[in-house]
């Protein structure tokens, strides 16, 4: 008789998800599935509101990433008024490039301390009740309060640009709603009541030391866990192709780092990509027209991004990027598990750019804000902490949005994601007559591994049903209405 074993929820994630695995009367593996089992509808929702509110309510979509949702909004708006980025006044984006950095670094600060890190310093076979934040605190009391303070430093750069650290107010229609005062920013440049930028920076540089040790005694597992071919997708400097998460344009590779997407600007990605759908997730599949469904889909996020990049700005994490590159001899890295590396080599970059930034006086400026001629249609692009983020907006005459799609960074994982499963199931579970926790802890660990926001990614699919029935006082179904 065949059977599924089901992992609900999936832990240690932002969202709600599943994952079915479906074996045969031997325990081989069928089939394997990462389920995305709630929906939000923020596209449909969003429709009739001004274009101006778009910012402020397109970050609902999550309490972990608003920022991004914010800033790749507020991108598409400076559009609909008739602003490109490079339109923006130079104060103007660099409060938001500072703000941009503070939701990155703190966002790759929880996922590593408080998602990931119990696997790696536990083993993915620990006990659960150890294998957990909690459980890092008691053991490596120095390790997690770096980790606590380093992601309240993001957390206190964000609610200074945006005012509160979830769901703050930093952008307006072609340009930013405030300058940064000279009080406000020696706050973290002295370091006095905070650890400062330059504490970050030299605890990311340790952060990275670990990493790098964790790799040199675990490699053998490092390299083959969940590794398997895919492309890589994201953004980079128009100017030189070095890494850019705030605004360039869009590169794809293949697995042998062969050219798939040539730098094309953020208002042509229609034109290469379409989403798929499948019924048992309310997830989509994005991937590029002219490769299909197939073979066009990438990965995203920190790992594609130091794949695709041609250097990085700041010296310390151009260095770090090298050394990773090494483990590979230049090569594409297509390894899962080499993600949290090159998370780490961000999180160092972030704190170099704070750094830059704080230290620039344009962010004192009150030139904050341009304009330009009105359009009906905005396009904008950054690269979220999980990875490329598409919010595309088209207005009517009376300033109503009447189309949003947003193609989410986790979106695009979606089918790595389930490839990651599906290796984990048919290398791990395949045949096996005693399933264990830890072994069903591995596709977790896979998934972990992507940082996935599943609130964030959920997707409309065409017309969603709706069900009416009418009961009388027995229970009795007198009436019924499906449309």
């Amino acid at each position: 008789m065949s059977q599924k074993l089901v992992i609900d929820p999936v832990t240690r994630v932002e969202g709600h998800g599943k994952v079915t695995v479906h074996l045969d009367e031997q325990n081989n593996v069928k089939d394997a599935f990462f389920h995305i089992v709630e929906f939000r509808g923020f596209e449909r929702f969003i429709q009739g509101h001004p274009y101006w509110e778009a910012p402020v309510m397109v970050q609902r979509l999550c309490g972990i990433c608003p920022v991004s949702h914010h800033l790749a909004a507020a991108k598409a708006i400076d559009q609909i008024v008739g602003l490109e980025p490079e339109d923006l006044s130079q104060p103007a984006q660099k409060i938001r490039k500072l703000l941009h950095f503070g939701q990155i670094f703190q966002s790759h600060a929880l996922h590593f301390f408080y998602l990931a890190s119990p696997d790696l310093l536990f083993g993915y076979d620990a006990d659960p009740l150890k294998r957990n934040v909690v459980g890092v605190a008691m053991e490596y009391p120095a390790l997690a309060k770096k980790g606590i303070l380093m992601r309240k430093f993001g957390q206190e750069i964000i609610k200074l640009v945006a005012g509160k650290r979830i769901h703050g107010i930093s952008t307006t229609p072609g340009g930013v709603h405030k300058r940064i005062t000279v009080k406000e920013r020696n706050y973290f440049l002295d370091g006095i009541d905070i650890p400062s930028v330059d504490t970050m920076i030299d605890w990311s540089v340790e952060i990275l030391d670990f990493i790098k040790e964790y790799h040199q005694k675990n490699r053998e597992f490092l390299d083959t866990f969940a590794a398997y071919p895919s492309g890589h997708l994201g953004l980079v400097k128009k100017e030189n192709g070095f890494l850019e998460l705030y605004d360039g344009n869009l590169r794809a590779i293949d697995a042998l780092g062969n050219s798939t997407l040539d730098d094309i600007p953020d208002d042509d990605y229609a034109d290469y990509f379409y989403e798929g759908v499948e019924k048992w997730s309310y997830l989509k599949f994005p991937y590029l027209k002219h490769l299909g469904r197939e073979k066009g889909w990438n990965r995203v996020g920190p790992l594609a991004r130091i794949n695709i990049c041609e250097g990085i700005e700041t010296p310390l994490a151009e260095k770090e990027r090298l050394e990773f590159m090494a483990m590979t001899n230049g090569k594409v890295n297509n390894m899962t598990m080499y993600t949290h590396w090159a998370r780490l080599i961000e999180i160092l970059y972030c704190a170099e750019m704070m750094k830059k930034l704080l230290e620039d006086d344009d962010v004192l400026s009150n030139d904050l804000l341009r304009k330009g001629k009105r359009r009906n249609e905005g396009i904008g692009i950054i690269e979220a902490p999980r990875g490329t983020l598409i919010h595309h907006y088209e207005v009517d005459d009376k300033d109503r949005i009447t189309r949003c799609n947003l193609i989410v960074s986790t979106t695009h994982n979606n089918e790595p994601m389930n490839q990651a499963v599906r290796w984990v199931a048919n290398n791990v579970l395949d045949g096996k007559p005693k399933i264990t926790e830890g072994m069903m802890n591995q596709i977790e660990v896979a998934i972990r591994a992507y940082d996935p926001c599943l609130s964030c990614a959920t997707h409309a699919m065409g017309q969603m049903p709706m069900q009416l029935q009418l009961i009388d006082q027995y229970g009795n179904i007198i009436d019924e209405k499906l449309r």
